[in-house]
């Protein structure tokens, strides 16, 4: 009788869609170094802050809209499409939040489901050659 290992689990992707007023918001990793060139270590930097800037990964919507057409035989995706937007949050945008705000995603320590009431600004990032 063989004992050979069990086969490895499936590879698994996931895909969080945020219900109601929330959106799910990827943090921004802050730099090691100060402008000055002083090396931070991660707990002193954690210590020190009190927001943390993020970019809205995924919104809520409304449910897809599926558009059906019964002589068509193949099973592309090209009547999909992505319901509406109705977090008020533009897909992609940087927002600021309270560190404590949000709750971790169990699987990736980088990404939170934040309600959209807990963020506190968005943030507009503009070229240094570009400010007036």
């Amino acid at each position: 009788m063989s004992s050979d290992p069990p086969p490895p689990p499936p590879k698994v992707t996931r895909h969080v869609q945020p219900l109601g007023p929330r959106v799910l918001v990827r943090i921004v990793k802050d730099p090691d170094r100060l402008d000055s060139g002083l090396f931070l270590p991660e707990g002193a930097k954690e210590n020190a802050r009190q927001a943390l800037l993020g970019e809205v990964v995924e919104v809520a919507r409304t449910m897809p809209k599926v558009a059906y057409d019964l002589d068509d035989d193949d099973d592309d995706d090209e009547g999909a499409t992505l319901g509406e937007n109705v977090s008020g949050v533009p897909l992609g945008a940087k927002v600021l939040f309270g560190k404590q705000r949000g709750l971790a995603v169990p699987w990736d320590e980088s990404l939170r489901v934040v309600d959209v009431r807990h963020l506190l600004a968005i943030v507009d990032e503009i070229p240094e050659g570009e400010i007036q």
